[in-house]
C-alpha cells in the first residue's frame, strides 16, 4: 500500500481535515496519545476496535480507512483461504502479523455494516479487551475462535456464531495453535 492510501496516512488526513490535533483526538477516543502517534505513522496497526474510536471521533465510518474503491451496488466479493498476508486490507503485528482482515464491501461508501473475512494467528501476547459503540457478529468457519466478552469466556467452534454489543469489553483470538477464520460483520450506528 502506498504511504498515501494507509490506515494511518487516511486518519490522519481525515484529522487535520477536521482540523483537530492529536491531545483532542485522544481525549475524544480515550486512546492514548503516543498509541494515535504510531498509528498515524503505521509502526502499529490496529484491531478493529480502537479503529470504530477513531471513526467515531472523526465522525466517519470505519470503512473511510479501510478502502478508497467507489462502486455501485451491489458490492460481490469472495473469500479465499489461501489469501497471504500481503494481500491483506489491513494486518496486526509487523513483522508477523496476529491476524489478517479483509474488507468484503469494499468500496460500498454508503454502507452502514462493515463485514471482514478475518483470519487471527496464534498469539502468546497480553489478551486485551476493547470496547466502543455498536454490534458485531462473528460466524467461525475454520479452527478453534477464543471470545472474552465481559467476564464470560467462550471458546467457538466452525459452524458457531456470536452476536454481542460492542460496548461490553471483548477480547477475539486463536484459542489453540492454529490459525482461526471467520467472518465478522460490525455494525456501528
Amino acid at each position: 500500500m502506498s504511504s498515501a492510501h494507509t490506515i494511518g496516512s487516511r486518519i490522519r488526513a481525515f484529522r487535520q481535515e477536521h482540523e483537530m490535533d492529536l491531545p483532542t483526538l485522544a481525549k475524544n477516543t480515550g486512546l492514548r496519545e503516543e498509541y494515535l502517534e504510531k498509528l498515524e505513522s503505521d509502526a502499529i496497526y490496529p484491531c478493529i476496535g480502537p479503529l470504530h474510536k477513531v471513526a467515531r471521533a472523526l465522525g466517519v465510518r470505519l470503512g473511510t480507512f479501510l478502502d478508497d474503491q467507489f462502486t455501485r451496488d451491489p458490492v460481490i466479493s469472495r473469500i479465499d483461504g489461501d489469501v497471504e498476508a500481503d494481500e491483506a486490507l489491513h494486518t496486526g503485528r509487523i513483522p508477523n502479523p496476529a491476524y489478517t482482515y479483509h474488507a468484503l464491501a469494499k468500496g460500498k461508501n454508503d454502507r452502514n455494516m462493515e463485514p471482514f473475512f478475518i483470519r487471527i494467528y496464534p498469539d502468546n501476547g497480553e489478551r486485551r479487551t476493547t470496547s466502543h459503540q455498536g454490534e458485531e457478529f462473528i460466524c467461525v468457519l475454520k479452527g478453534d475462535l477464543l471470545v472474552v466478552y465481559g467476564r464470560e469466556t467462550h471458546v467457538l467452534k466452525p459452524g458457531q456464531t456470536i452476536y454481542y454489543n460492542s460496548i461490553v469489553p471483548h477480547y477475539v483470538g486463536a484459542a489453540g495453535d492454529e490459525p482461526v477464520e471467520f467472518l465478522a460483520v460490525t455494525y456501528n450506528p
